[in-house]
């Protein structure tokens, strides 16, 4: 019904959302690719880049000759700075990883009181060898770590443990985490696998779920309880006197290292980095490295993203095309993100870039070109990377500045500020030929700088459907919605229900429509897709 103001005025209406329930909490992007630290094939969240950095580590020295940064890092940076805020990072590797333990960690009595175990896998996690007289490690480097127990307390039952970096020394110490009052008695609160965290994953056999072991959610960042060798179960006598027989098991003062671990980052000076990457030599890995991280994520109850890149995988290599293929295919099965995809390495070429873009027949996917070159966010130095690499930050600001059924494209919100320049200046008739063939082209304008000119979806057929926007707005909607609809499973089927679903549907459904998502909508919950047998 119209609203008419029979005198001059301004009308004024107000919007009740008060009936809408808490959002789902904020899903962001999934990297896929080599770091230099963490556990490989593990998806593990980060919520800021200096978080990833603690977690995964920054640039790395390659054949000793040269110092890099992979595109995961790259990636990430970028789609922090864009003002994304959850971030999906799995490591790959290859080869076997396996985490480094610490060195004897000596009881006061004999023996060892506590073993504890790297977060991070593979052998740049070894810092044991020789110690100068200053302190100082030979193997020690900014990556790995020691350990340090300090203030031992025999009759209270008590310790402090620090997690220095690898390469400090005893006259400028660095301490990455200091944890206080630690117990060995599993009853006390203050039990130092409770405090600390005793969880270890591991990826399984048909590498479809992540195993679970421990009894506590871990907290370090660097380090986990692998046993507790010397428990001390009620330290107390009934008069709060210390048990002789547990006093001994106490670590004593000292500091030591971690050692064991296998699994290395770089192959040498062979690898290949940046521009020269090839199908068979990504960043020093193979396509098949990628293979159980993809599998994995496909796991739509475990892992929520809204899209996923693996920069570095090329789908019209030899080798990256069977990888990229299950990860599109994969999303498709999910049916809630966009895999973007590259098609070719650098130096490709617009109608190889077409060619493998017409291959692909897929709403969930979209592809983007050339590569772009952009500062390191770790070196200083201008390196060359995929567009995967970029984009996830471009989804990330549309979605900061507006919402994800606008299209994360041209100067408003698809340009790429932290890109120097793009591999191939494109004319208006290269983007015009791109664009036909479902690559969106990334463009350079005088004065505006480097821009995401297109937002095709690789969707063969013309609909709504091959256009990024309205897959990400079908994709929010069926998010929101099924997670309403998930809490009435179960239910009766009666009048008070579906009021139940319609009531806090339409409201979201208006505030989509306010948002610029939908022009009209129509819920439909009664007798006509309820019927009673459906009791």
């Amino acid at each position: 019904m119209a609203e008419t103001l029979l005198s001059p005025g301004v009308l004024t209406r107000e919007n009740d959302l008060s009936l809408l329930t808490n959002p789902p909490a904020p899903v962001g992007a999934v990297i896929i690719g080599p770091t230099v630290k963490g556990q490989p094939n593990i998806p593990t969240q980060v919520t800021s880049w200096s978080d990833y950095l603690t977690k995964f580590g920054g640039s790395f020295v390659s054949g000793s000759t040269a110092e890099y940064t992979y595109f995961t890092s790259t990636a990430a940076y970028n789609y922090f700075q864009a003002g994304g805020t959850n971030l999906l990072v799995t490591r790959v590797a290859h080869g076997a990883f396996t985490a480094a333990t610490s060195s004897q960690i000596s009881a006061s009595g004999s023996g060892t009181a506590i073993t504890l175990q790297t977060v991070s896998y593979g052998a740049n996690q070894n810092s044991s060898g020789s110690e100068d007289t200053s302190g100082s490690l030979a193997n020690g480097t900014s990556t790995n770590i020691r350990w340090e127990i300090v203030s031992p307390n025999f009759s209270a039952g008590t310790f402090n443990i620090v997690v220095r970096r690898g390469d400090d020394n005893n006259n400028n110490k660095v301490a990455l985490e200091t944890w206080t009052n630690l117990s060995l008695d599993p009853l006390a609160p203050n039990y130092i696998s409770r405090v600390i965290g005793d969880t270890i994953y591991n990826l399984s056999s048909d590498e479809t779920y992540v195993e679970v072991t421990g009894s506590y959610a871990n907290r370090s960042n660097y380090i986990v309880v692998k046993s507790v060798d010397k428990p001390t179960p009620k330290f107390f006598d009934n008069n709060g006197i210390a048990k002789a027989a547990f006093t001994g098991s106490i670590p004593v003062a000292a500091s030591g290292t971690f050692g064991t671990a296998t699994g290395n980052l770089s192959s040498g000076s062979a690898d290949k980095y940046y521009d020269a990457i090839t199908d068979s030599n990504i960043q020093g890995l193979v396509a098949t490295d990628y293979s159980a991280s993809i599998t994995l994520l496909s796991n739509a109850d475990e892992y929520q993203y809204n899209v996923i890149s693996a920069p570095g995988l090329t789908y019209g290599s030899s080798n990256g095309q069977a990888q990229l293929l299950n990860l599109i295919n994969n999303t498709r099965n999910r049916a809630d993100a966009i895999a973007v995809i590259d098609t070719q390495l650098y130096g490709g070429s617009v109608s190889g870039a077409n060619t493998q873009a017409n291959s692909i027949d897929n709403s969930y996917a979209a592809t983007y070109w050339p590569w772009l070159q952009t500062v390191d966010p770790i070196t200083g130095m201008l390196t060359w990377v995929p567009a995967s690499t970029m984009i996830p930050a471009v989804y990330a600001f549309n979605d900061t500045v507006a919402a994800p059924w606008f299209a994360p494209a041209g100067i408003n919100r698809g340009g790429l500020s932290d890109v120097v320049r793009a591999e191939k200046k494109l004319t208006q008739t290269d983007r015009d030929t791109l664009y036909q063939n479902k690559v969106n082209p990334i463009a350079t304008f005088p004065n505006q700088g480097v821009v995401v000119y297109g937002q095709k979806t690789l969707q063969t057929q013309a609909s709504a459907l091959d256009r990024v926007n309205v897959r990400r707005l079908l994709i929010a909607l069926k998010d929101r919605i099924s997670t309403i609809s998930k809490t009435l499973v179960f239910e009766q089927n009666t009048i008070a229900t579906r009021n139940a679903f319609l009531s806090q549907v339409n409201p979201y459904l208006e505030s989509v429509q306010q948002q610029q998502g939908l022009y009209a909508f129509k819920v439909v919950m009664d007798d006509s897709n309820n019927p009673a047998d459906c009791n």
